[in-house]
């Protein structure tokens, strides 16, 4: 049955993927975004679906819409972004889940959290499965962020607990591909713009650090596929991909894949910077039946199409602006 669905931080990278998968679906979406980082060309081509309407608005303020269910994605969601208002950060993650879940709470509708393998911190145990409580700095300058995400859940929960409310909560693992922001600071768009126009790849501290990538196609699938599961699955559950590279290997990869020239240079290591993170997708794999499908070089190429239509883009841009005698 087609449903009325909410989307916060449906202008973001995730959420517009997520809002273009349930128009594809038949749903009627509601996306709402302040774009104080979503960008307007990523909706761009839904404005004109009759079953697609855009909301401006923060989620700190009051939501009252007519709506079946809510996927909550609002929030930056890479350091650069993040650390620029951390006060802002920590009030989207508290005071917006406090009004998503108010909102559920009126209309006694299903809501999904996108949470953040984030929780786990820089972990100790490896790979990270759900019962880890992780290892998070509280005063660090990723703690906005790291904890804010962290509070979230635990407002999930305690409404479950106290008013029995549907929800669920999705720790989210590295995602990439389409839509990604080109200067969003986190590390495969930073490689594919970098090695695209020719500049050096920057890797921070010594490369050996790990992440898993998980293409956002797949992503998508495995939330759609949470909502949609039975009450009983709350999570928190991981969505990501259990192959794990180093930050090394990815560079090298996007280099040839890019056929680039560019050189990898190094910088320190930000503060708090994970040395691990690798999902166990056990349960996610045993509550939905979903795993990802799609290998890195494979996301990697779609990506780097994306990616170099932007950066074309840019350049047209700039050489515009330097000479206004170049067609547009």
């Amino acid at each position: 049955m087609n449903k009325r669905i909410l989307v916060t931080g449906g202008a973001g990278f995730v959420g517009s993927n997520i809002c273009a998968r349930l128009l594809e679906q038949g749903h009627h979406v509601v996306c709402m975004d302040n774009f104080s980082t979503g960008a307007e060309q990523n909706v761009a081509a839904l404005l004109d679906n009759a079953r697609f309407s855009l909301l401006r608005q923060d989620i700190t303020q009051a939501i009252a819409v007519d709506v079946d269910q809510i996927y909550n994605l609002a929030c930056p969601a890479s350091p650069i972004h993040y650390q620029a208002d951390p006060i802002g950060t920590l009030k989207t993650n508290v005071v917006g889940a406090l009004n998503i879940l108010e909102l559920s709470r009126q209309r006694n509708i299903p809501v999904l959290q996108a949470s953040t393998s984030e929780v786990y911190g820089d972990p100790h145990v490896h790979p990270q499965s759900e019962s880890y409580w992780g290892n998070v700095n509280p005063i660090g300058p990723r703690a906005c962020y790291d904890e804010g995400k962290r509070s979230a859940e635990t407002l999930f929960f305690d409404y479950r607990r106290q008013f029995g409310l549907p929800v669920k909560v999705a720790r989210i693992f590295n995602t990439y591909g389409p839509r990604m922001h080109p200067s969003d600071g986190r590390v495969v768009a930073n490689f594919v713009v970098q090695a695209l126009s020719g500049r050096d790849l920057t890797i921070y501290g010594d490369g050996t650090q790990t992440r898993s990538f998980c293409y956002v196609d797949d992503l998508v699938a495995g939330l759609i596929a949470m909502m949609n599961s039975g009450p009983e699955v709350t999570g928190p559950l991981n969505l990501g991909n259990p192959e794990e590279f180093t930050i090394r290997e990815l560079a090298d990869i996007v280099l040839e894949l890019t056929n680039s020239s560019s050189r990898i240079v190094h910088q320190p290591l930000p503060t708090d910077d994970p040395r691990q993170r690798l999902p166990d997708i056990a349960k996610a794999r045993r509550l939905l039946g979903w795993a990802p499908t799609i290998r890195l070089r494979e996301g990697l190429v779609r990506t780097i199409a994306y990616f170099e239509t932007v950066v074309a883009k840019q350049s047209l841009v700039t050489a515009y602006v330097s000479d206004p005698s170049v067609p547009r």
